[in-house]
This record gives C-alpha cells, structure tokens and sequence, in this order.
C-alpha cells in the first residue's frame, strides 16, 4: 500500500497539469450535479425512520387526523377578552377564503355551538351564583339592553342610587361590576377611554375559565422544495393580521406559532448560520494553515484541494442522497473541520523530506528544489505519511458510517455523506495535491519544521510518564463512574433560537395549562370505549385535561337546563325590549352623566366605606363637563362590546338539550372517524413538562394504553431513538476502528496504543459534559463520530511516527501539523459555536470539548504511554 501510494503521488506530480485539468472537469460535473439533483427538505418528520413502531403510530395518527398536522396558528391576546374575540374572528374571516394558500382556517375555540351552549357548559354550583347575579342585575341590563350606549349606562347607574334612596342598595355580587365601571370612567375623566370588558363585569371570574389566548388553526399548503415550506402562508396570515382594526389600534396582539412556523424559522436560522460559518471558518483557516506551513505556495494548495474535496463531497451527496435534511446540511463544516488536517499532514511532511539544491545567485546562496526533488520528496512523503493519512481517513469514515444502520435517518444520512468525504478528502490529498505543489514550486525550508514550542516538554513528560498515566485511569474511572449520569434532552424546542418568534409564542403558551401543546393521542373502536379509556386517564396523577368527543357534549342537562330556563324566563324579556334607543349625541350624554352624577352625589352619605360609587359620581361629574370629542370616544369605548355580550346572553339563556348529534362537522370530525373510532387526547399535567416529567407521563399513559402516540410520546421516543443510535453507532464505529488498526498496524500492543487514548478522550468529554451540564440532544451527538475520527487521526500520527523511530513525539514535525490542524478543525467547531441556533451551538460546544479532551490525551496521554513502552525498534517495512 505504501509503495501504491507513493507511486500515485509521483505520477499526479509528473503528470500535474493533466491531473488538474482533470479535476477541473470532475468540479464542472460537480456544480452541474448539484444545481439539477440536491434539494434542501425542512420536513422534520423524516429524520426517523417510518418503520420504527412509534413512527408507525405517528402515522397512522397523522393519516386518520390530517387536519391536526402542519399547522401554522395564530395566537391572539387582547387587553380585554371581547378584544382578543373580535380580532380572532376577523381574522379566521379574513384567512378562510384563501383557498390557494390555506387548506383550512378555524377557531376551535369558539363557535355558534359552543356560544350557544355555553351555559350548559358550567357545573350546577358554578352556573348557580352566575344567574343569581344576573338575574339581580335585570333592570340593569334592561337599561342597557334599551339602551346599548354610555348613556344607557349612566342611566343605569343613576338607577341604582335610586334603588338605594329607596333603601334597596346594591347586592355583594355587584361589587366587582361597580369597581370595573369605577376604573373605566376614571380613565375616561382623566382624557384616556378605553375599552371596557362586559364578559368580565357580567360573568366575573368564569370569563377566564378559557385562558388570557384565542386561536385561530390553519393548514397551509406547504412547499416542500423551498426553504420556507410556508413562507408564503405565513406572509398572507401577517397581512391579515396587520389589517385587523384591533391590532391597528393597539387593543389585540396576535402572534404565529406553529409546526409550519417552527421548521420554517428553524431551517432559515440554521441555513443563513451554516452560510455565514463556512465563510468564516475558511477564511480563518487559510490563515490557520500559512501558519502551518509557512508558505502561500502550501497554502494555496492545501485550501483549492478542500473546496475540490469539498465540492466532490456536494456533489455525492446530490447523486447518493439528492435532499439533505436539518442535520446532514451541516456536513460542509465538518468537512473543513477534519478534512484540512490530511492537507496539513501531508504538506508539512513534504516540507521535511524535500532535499533542495544549494544555487547561487548574487551574493547569497538560496535553497532552490528542482522538479525531480519535488516529484522524489512527494513520493517520500506518500509512502511514509499517506499511509497514515488512509487509516486516519479510514478510521474517521467508520466513525461517521457508524451513523447509517441507524433509525436516526437525519443522522445517518450525515454520517454516509461525511464518511464518504473523508474518502474523497484523502484522495484528493494524493492526487490533485502532489500536482498542486508540483505546480506551485514551494521554496525548501532553510531550518527544521519540527515544532519549537514544544522542543522541551518530551523530557518532563517521559520522567513523569507514572504521574501522568495514574491520572488518566483516575480520569477514566471518573468518566466511567459519570456515564450513566450522560442525560439526553430529546425535546426538539430546546434546541431552537429562543429568540424566534414562533418560538417565543410557544413558550408563553407553555406557561399556560390550559395551552400546553405536550399530550398524548390515542385511537379506540369506538366512542364508549373512547370514554371509559378517558375515565381511566383521568385518574393518572401525571395527566392533565382528558378529552373525547363526548366532552364536547355539556353533562348534568338535567340539571343546568331547568335552572337556565328559570332565568330565561325572567332575563329574556328584558334582553328583548321592543324598541331600541339610537345612538346619542354629545349633548344627550353629558346630560344623562349630569343627571346620574346627581343622584349618586344625593345618596353619598348613605354609601359604605369605600364603595366604588363614590368615585363614579366624581368622575360622572368630571365627564359632564369634558369636551364633545371625549364624550363621544367614551361612548365608544364603554359599550363597544356590549351589544354582543347582550346577544351571547341572548342565545345562552335559549338553551336547549343537545347531544353528540348537535356537534358540529367540523368538531366531530377532529375526534372521530367514519368508522365510529374515536380519539381520546391527554395533556400532560400543570408544571410537568420537563424531560423527567414527560417520561413519567408517557410511562404512565403506557401502562394503560400501549398504543398511545402523541407529541409528548414523540419526544420521548425519538429521544431513545437517538440515544439507541448513539450506542450502536458508538459500538460499531469502535469495533471498525479496531479492526482496522489491527489490520493496518498489524499489532495488538500498537492499536491498543492508538484505541486507548482514544477511549480516555470519550470519558473526559462525558465528564465534561456531565459537570457542565450539556446535555446530549439531536444536533450536538455527531460529536460522537468527530471524537472518533479526529482523536484515532491524531494518536495513529504520533503511533506510526513512534514505529518510524521517533524518540520526541511532541518536538517532530507532526506535532507541528496535529497542533494547526487542532487549530483548523477548533475553528471550523467554534464558528458552530457562535451559531444564534441553540442546536448548532450546542453541537460546536460539545465538539470543542471534545476535541480540547482528545488534545489533551494525545499530547500528555500517548508520549507517556510510548515512553513507558520503552525504544520501539524501527520498523523496516514502513
């Protein structure tokens, strides 16, 4: 092998020009490869394999309820709850026609079904004191349901001092109505109206039974071969939304969140970072390599043969795999980061072995190497690095292949397009690179290229090789101790920008029990055994709110249904007067704030302490003589919703008997099937959400529903998908590594020596990992096959050159290349690390801590282990 590579070396540098040009039209066919065959996918759901059996659940999930996939949600907030209400409908109105870009748009929270029934609704001791007040509050509401104005409203005030001239004050369920009012009109009187809540003053406390958020659910179609799938969904939803009247005028925010959100703001964080990485990382590393060897004319070459590889590997992956996914187009920076180390290894021994001629010209002798040096020192440097270089090659290929018998598809697509690179890497290194430098003539070295920094440490480190080899056992013992400590974070949301605002309205739903979108689905025959599942569910201490169709259906009918009609009988006819006022003027209000202000100004001595009305009559009086433009802006703002909380009253006390033959289609059909089966939803409890918590939930559910499925079952199970990856990817890759150093090295005791400082380097990272914490999560665990690649790269270097009969390991000229090469490949992990994409940052984090540990190790690890094995005769046969 040895002597094959030397020769090839030699023929691409007698033969350069051909070799580039060559190579040339190779990179032509590459960029055509490119532009017609590879795509970018941000569809998330083929990461894993569809055969595993929660993916097959997922599925069939997925295919039975198709509306509940790919959704892009709008998520509405209003400074009071009516607010939120109008700005969702207008835009669930605005969203529905838009056919071409939506498949659907719906409030699942709101609809002419659930408004009717609302009532029904509430249990009997909640439904009890909510009519008893309103019904207490009937000539009130008469007076504005005749009256829908501010002055209706000062009028009813006004009756109320009336009722307590008559000694008949107010009951205690007014209070909170009184305040509410109170504060509105003193906002007013100081100049600034705003909206006042009639759901809260009418229903109190129960107006936020639903939570402070509103949603509108859409499906957009989405566009796979585009890098924003629903970009132009979400473009149409935020034009909508700016031309909502609430959002304009400052009284509702809405935000979007969502799946299609998620993936779409995902991809464009890690695609623009990926850009502005491999920029970055190449410009630092051209520098990082005239550092290496000194010269531009090794420079130069080095970096054209890292875009060439880098290309070729491009170009591979458009022909193998034609669409990369959210991991595997993270490979260019793995490609710089490992595969400029051959380039190095390979141009720093070419530097040594080159034997110039000695010229002179003018006054000074120069070093001058003529073609036939440069074509012997490239044959030289083939057969004695190249070989180390292959098995470096070989060894990181296994680390990353060890990836693709995996179910983590998203991984294992990276690990067959990078280990397929570091084959093309090290060709390129003994091919297009020996033709490179043979084009380039670089100047002979006038002094070592051995590594000064270093010229004095193998001494120390040899006399304390005791020291320093009881430490590592401590350090693997200590790793060792920590493994089954190593935690895996498998929720994907933590590994997205914080900062995204798909992001962000997540997390504040998150904060809310009612919202938290971490549940469990599961599928049954039928709607009866939908429910007695449900029943079971809803004894788990680990589960939160339990829903089937059936819920949609009020319980207790038989007892809330007479006591709605009771008050139906009283309320309903002064809800419906028969003639309404018209809108007032200026005047008519100012004159009804006076007349009111008079009233409860009479009555002051008989009020309570503290009583709300007090301050009412002030700020009536202060109205009474505000300017025209502000009465009016209060008229407005005051009895802005109340029409319609008038007519939701209206249909709720029109209340009738209702089962699952009233829910509505589209409700029906988000629970059960035509068949009749039924699905049973459960969301995770208040507070639990955290990993631990979403494995005791899904462990749970599991014992009593095998089958469940469901986005808190997909993180849990795709987690173990990808810790189960790691183990086999771990085993397998080792065992190919050690396979191959024993067949390559054809020693037991030598790939011991190149196998163990590559495990204590593993058990420092884990260490590292464990105290820190940084825990393992879907993007940083290719840090796995890197360690592997990188760690057995660097130890066979210092092994092969110790074979050689290399005595000072750490003053040769490979500690110089190991050192610049570390250099390259931290730089190219520490632009990962500066991502603003949590999970691309959290994978440049783990892969500088483990190359700063494989550093570690093959500088103090393996000199003191070779200084222990005592002189190493020379091997004549390398």
């Amino acid at each position: 092998m040895a002597t094959a590579l030397a020769r090839m070396a030699r023929f691409c540098a007698h033969n350069a020009f051909w070799v580039i040009a060559v190579c040339a039209l190779l990179m032509a066919g590459g960029v055509a490869a490119i532009g017609t065959d590879l795509g970018v996918s941000t569809d998330t759901g083929k990461l894993f394999s569809k055969h595993l059996p929660w993916r097959v659940r997922q599925l069939q999930m997925e295919k039975a309820f198709p509306r509940n996939q790919d959704t892009l949600i709008a998520v509405v907030s209003g400074t009071v709850p009516e607010a939120a209400e109008a700005a969702a409908d207008g835009l669930e109105h605005a969203l529905v026609g838009q056919k071409t870009l939506f498949k659907y748009a719906l409030r699942p929270d709101s609809n002419a079904y659930l408004r009717r029934n609302a009532l029904m609704f509430l249990s009997p001791d909640k439904l009890e004191p909510l009519l008893d007040n309103t019904i207490a509050a009937q000539p009130f509401l008469g007076q504005l349901a005749a009256d829908p104005s501010a002055r209706g409203l000062f009028g009813a005030l006004g009756l109320i001092a009336d009722g307590i001239s008559a000694g008949q004050g107010p009951g205690a369920g007014f209070d909170k109505p009184l305040e509410g009012f109170a504060g509105a009109l003193h906002a007013a009187a100081d100049g600034h109206p705003a909206p006042l809540s009639w759901q809260r003053l009418l229903t109190g406390d129960l107006a936020d039974m639903a939570g402070k958020y509103r949603f509108v659910i859409t499906q957009p179609k989405l566009d796979y071969g585009s890098f924003a799938p629903g970009g132009k969904a979400t473009d149409a939803m935020k034009a909508a939304i700016a031309a909502l009247p609430e959002v304009k005028s400052g009284l509702a925010e809405v935000h979007i969140t969502g799946q299609v959100a998620l993936d779409d703001q995902e991809f464009a964080t890690v695609a623009q970072g990926a850009v502005k990485e491999l920029i970055g990382s190449l410009l630092v590393v051209l520098v990082w390599l005239f550092l290496a060897v000194r010269s531009w004319r090794f420079a130069v070459p080095i970096l054209i043969v890292l875009l060439f590889g880098l290309l070729m590997t491009t170009a591979f992956a458009a022909l193998a795999v034609g669409t990369l996914n959210l991991i595997s187009v993270a490979f260019a920076i793995l490609f710089v980061g490992i595969a400029v180390d051959f380039g190095i290894q390979f141009s720093v021994r070419f530097r040594e072995y080159l034997q110039p001629s000695l010229v002179t010209t003018g006054r000074r002798p120069k070093l001058r190497a003529t073609n036939t040096d440069r074509e012997r020192a490239l044959g030289v440097t083939a057969r004695r690095a190249g070989t180390e270089i292959l098995i470096a090659a070989l060894a990181t290929a296994a680390g990353f292949l060890g990836f693709t018998p995996t179910a983590f598809i998203g991984v294992a697509q990276l690990g067959l397009i990078a280990g397929v690179g570091m084959m093309i890497a090290f060709l390129s290194t003994l091919t297009l690179l020996p033709a490179l430098l043979r084009v380039f003539h670089p100047r002979a070295a006038r002094a070592e290229t051995g590594f000064r920094l270093t010229r004095h440490v193998d001494g120390p480190i040899a006399r304390a090789h005791r020291f320093i080899l009881a430490g590592a056992g401590i350090v693997a013992f200590a790793g060792l101790v920590l493994l089954p400590k190593l935690s895996f974070d498998g929720d994907p949301l933590h590994t997205q920008s914080p900062d995204a605002p798909a992001v962000k309205t997540l997390n504040l739903l998150l904060t809310d029990p009612l919202t938290t979108p971490y549940s469990a689905d599961i599928l049954r025959p039928d709607l009866r055994s939908a429910d007695a599942l449900a029943a079971r569910l809803r004894t788990l201490p680990e589960a939160g709110e339990v829903l089937t169709l059936s819920s949609f259906v009020p319980q207790d009918q038989d007892k809330t249904l007479p006591m709605i009609a009771d008050a139906a009988s009283l309320l309903l006819p002064t809800l419906s007067p028969p003639e309404v006022k018209p809108a007032p003027d200026a005047a008519a209000l100012r004159a009804s704030a006076q007349a009111a202000a008079d009233k409860l100004a009479a009555v002051r001595g008989r009020l309570p302490p503290g009583s709300p009305l007090a301050g009412i009559a002030d700020d009536l009086a202060r109205l009474a003589k505000a300017p025209d433009s502000l009465l009016m802006a209060t008229n407005d703002d005051l009895v802005r919703y109340l029409p319609a909380q008038l007519a939701t009253l209206r249909d709720a006390l029109a209340a009738k008997p209702v089962g699952l033959a009233d829910v509505p289609g589209d409700m029906k059909r988000d629970w059960q099937l035509p068949d009749g089966r039924s699905r049973v939803n459960v969301t995770v409890h208040a507070g639990e959400d955290d990993n631990a918590g979403l494995h005791a939930f899904t462990a749970a559910v599991r014992q009593i529903a095998p089958d469940a499925t469901g986005t808190a079952f997909n993180i849990v199970e795709s987690a173990a998908t990808v810790v189960h990856a790691f183990e086999v990817a771990a085993l397998s890759a080792l065992v190919a590594i050690a396979v191959l150093l024993l067949i390559t090295l054809r020693r037991v005791s030598d790939a011991a020596r190149v196998m163990a400082p590559l495990l204590l380097s593993a058990l420092a990272t884990v260490i590292c990992s464990v105290l820190l914490p940084l825990p393992l999560n879907f993007a940083n665990i290719i840090a796995l096959p890197l360690l592997l690649g990188v760690g057995v790269s660097f130890n066979i270097y210092f092994v092969m050159n110790w074979r050689h009969g290399e005595t000072k390991p750490l003053a040769s000229p490979t500690m110089r290349a190991i050192f610049f090469s570390a250099l390259t490949t931290a730089t190219a992990f520490g632009s990962l690390a500066l991502s603003k994409h949590p999970g691309t940052a959290s994978m440049g984090e783990l892969l500088l801590l483990s190359l700063a540990a494989t550093l570690a190790s093959t500088l103090l690890f393996v000199p003191a282990m070779l200084a222990a094995s005592g002189k190493q005769p020379v091997d004549p046969t390398l």
